[in-house]
């Protein structure tokens, strides 16, 4: 990474700026602003994450980088979070979203600013930008949306095909531990136990409203901007990984926006692509200096003329959990070929063929499949988040393998799998996964995409499957770029269930195929120039110093006895001394995903946050818990929250919700 300390524009901070919103309500913003006597556009981030603390280094990284081309940069927390006042409701509520329209009106409105706003922001902070343009603030001229989603049932954290994602109580478990921290008392006053206590005594139980709503309604649509993506006027930047579990909304905004749009992706995790893994990191900073130069400033620097879609091609490695860096090659695409034509296998006995075939095989219960499936959510806070070798799911798995291919092969684009196959329960899934097996046998995961069967003809209304008899079934897999080579040989594995990647149905369900189709996107060419990318650059890092190390360790335990499998994961920070601001933190996470084997309704998760955050003698703690399980009929969640301050409990809170499956 390129240290960056000379700008055009010397930078001034400004740590705490009050945002009154309508009702009264203040909002806590830190800006970087460029020191000049002409107006200047506003970049907003708009996050939960606590920009006092919890995205300080990224921040550090970002904003003076662009305050020193010419930007103010504001970095605001949310209402309830942070250093801010009100109360936190829910992610991307109406209540959140209307803050951020107000917030981009009130920095158009100050004197330095132009009238011109973007938004930026990864996760949140991306998916919170695409919602708040669908809202047409007039100000806000240009997005750029990094590791976020066009649908929040479909393709978030919460469901994926109909399935509930092992993450969705983990992610509420995340939620409650970070927004139960108090404010900065050096940045809100005296106020900052009455405003603590205000928000620990009205947290959400997120973790019941995520499960009550299992399908598809109105609570998901809400924010989903494919619901109306002519809705979205400003400028888009949509930016995303392969190793992230937000793959697939670059594709969606570059084919169906008709606002200005480009997309990028990289081989990264969730992560900004300046200093993300696996490499190649690029200039990403410089990527966004040219798209806010072009919406903001007006400036004629040709971004719209760039490649609609410009994507790394990852070269075939031996499966890893982590990687490092991931050999490939940039490809340029326009609108129209950002899925390449479909190239169809048809699933014959154990084989991929060219020619239509009788399958004729079953998918029999396997509830320990799943183990290598890595994690949604790869973040960098945890070990071996990646995908390992499939080898042992395959072999727990209904198999088929194309012959030794005899020329490489790049697979961009969306790979779909067609069946049609019949169940002897009326409630079912599938996870199919396409795999790249190695000369030596290792299997190398490249896509994977689950179904809930009972949502074969959408996700509003589930439908029983009829006993015995075949339905037609289609399961997308997730958008990938992958570069096959000459020798190896592509496998489609499917399995009835995926723990703990997606909750298990609460029957074991045995499915018949009568036959089946991979339709596979293979690129045939290289049209246009392939993009170039100069290094990472950054502004200054922020000066910390490591008081305890950090700690991870992932493993999975089998107890022959009680033919169960428990899959640990442990992460911890250690703590970190801010020196500028004197703030120490900590935080740890563990998850727990526990299975019988020949017991579905078994299948239990438990997630434990803890946060620490001090200075001199002041010392606040967290411990944030979720527990969810089912009797069959039931999810049932129980939760608990502690806080507490130099060791003494300032608050305690249990909650336990019984919900039925739908």
């Amino acid at each position: 990474m390129q240290i960056v300390r000379e700008f055009p524009f010397e930078v001034e901070e400004i740590p705490h700026v009050w945002i009154p919103m309508p009702d009264g309500t203040r909002l806590s913003a830190r800006m970087w602003k460029p020191v000049t006597d002409t107006s200047v556009p506003a970049v907003l981030e708009f996050l939960p994450y606590r920009k006092r603390d919890g995205t300080a280094e990224r921040d550090a990284l970002t904003h003076p980088y662009m305050a020193g081309h010419g930007y103010v940069c504001v970095r605001v927390d949310m209402r309830g979070c942070g250093d801010s006042e009100g109360l936190f409701d829910d992610e991307y509520s109406p209540q959140e979203l209307s803050d951020g329209v107000a917030v981009v009106e009130w920095l158009a409105a100050q004197e330095w600013c132009n009238g011109n706003v973007g938004m930026m922001g990864i996760s949140w902070g991306g998916f919170n930008g695409l919602q708040i343009a669908a809202l047409k603030p007039g100000p806000l001229k240009a997005v750029v949306s990094i590791c976020s989603t066009v649908d929040r049932y479909a393709d978030d954290i919460h469901y994926k095909g109909g399935t509930m994602l092992g993450e969705n109580p983990a992610w509420a478990a995340t939620v409650l531990g970070w927004f139960a921290l108090p404010p900065d008392p050096e940045v809100v006053g005296e106020n900052w136990r009455a405003m603590w206590l205000q928000r620990l005594e009205n947290t959400p139980f997120l973790a019941n409203t995520w499960v009550t709503n299992q399908l598809r309604d109105d609570y998901w649509r809400h924010g989903s901007v494919c619901e109306d993506y002519s809705a979205i006027s400003a400028a888009v930047l949509s930016v995303g990984g392969w190793h992230d579990g937000y793959r697939n909304t670059i594709s969606h905004l570059v084919e169906n926006l008709e606002a200005p749009v480009k997309g990028l992706i990289g081989p990264w995790i969730h992560k900004y692509p300046h200093f993300a893994v696996p490499g190649p990191r690029i200039d990403f900073l410089g990527e966004m200096l040219r798209w806010w130069d072009r919406w903001l400033k007006g400036i004629d620097n040709g971004v719209e003329h760039l490649p609609d879609m410009r994507r790394w091609v990852m070269d075939s490695m031996p499966p890893q959990t982590s990687y490092v860096e991931r050999p490939g090659r940039w490809i340029a695409d326009d609108k129209a070929a950002v899925q390449s034509p479909l190239e169809s296998w048809h699933l014959v006995e154990n084989t991929l063929e060219n020619e239509v075939g009788t399958c004729d095989r079953s998918i029999h219960p396997a509830l320990f499949c799943g183990e290598g499936a890595g994690e949604y959510f790869p973040f960098g806070f945890g070990p071996g988040e990646l995908p390992d070798d499939q080898r042992t799911d395959d072999a727990l798995s209904c198999c088929f393998d194309t012959p030794k291919l005899p020329v490489a092969k790049d697979i961009v684009g969306r790979p779909v799998v067609r069946l049609s196959l019949a169940s002897d329960k009326p409630a079912a899934q599938v996870a199919v996964r396409l795999s790249d097996v190695r000369p030596d046998g290792k299997s190398t995961l490249i896509s994977h995409g689950v179904l809930n069967l009972r949502h074969r003809n959408g996700h509003e209304t589930p439908e029983d499957l009829p006993i015995g008899a075949a339905v037609d079934v289609e399961v997308t897999l997730d958008s990938c770029a992958y570069r096959v080579p000459e020798g190896h040989q592509l496998r489609v594995a499917m399995s009835s269930s995926y723990w703990p990647y997606i909750w298990p149905e609460a029957e074991l369900a045995t499915l018949s195929l009568e036959s089946g189709v991979l339709e596979l996107p293979v690129r045939e060419s290289d049209v246009l120039a392939a993009p170039v990318f100069d290094g990472p650059r950054s502004a200054e890092p922020r000066k910390t110093r490591a008081l305890t190390e950090p700690k991870e360790s992932k493993r999975v335990v089998r107890d022959h006895s009680a033919k169960s499998a428990t899959m640990e994961i442990f992460g911890e920070t250690g703590k970190v001394e801010d020196l500028a601001t004197g703030l120490i933190m900590s935080s740890s996470v563990t998850d727990c995903f526990t299975i019988v084997d020949g017991d579905p309704c078994s299948a239990e998760s438990v997630s434990a946050r803890r946060r620490t955050m001090q200075r001199g003698d002041w010392q606040v703690e967290i411990d944030a818990n979720i527990r969810m399980r089912t009797d069959g009929r039931n999810f049932i969640v129980t939760a608990d929250l502690l806080a507490a301050e130099n060791g003494e409990e300032v608050f305690r809170r249990e909650w336990e919700s019984v919900i039925p499956r739908l």
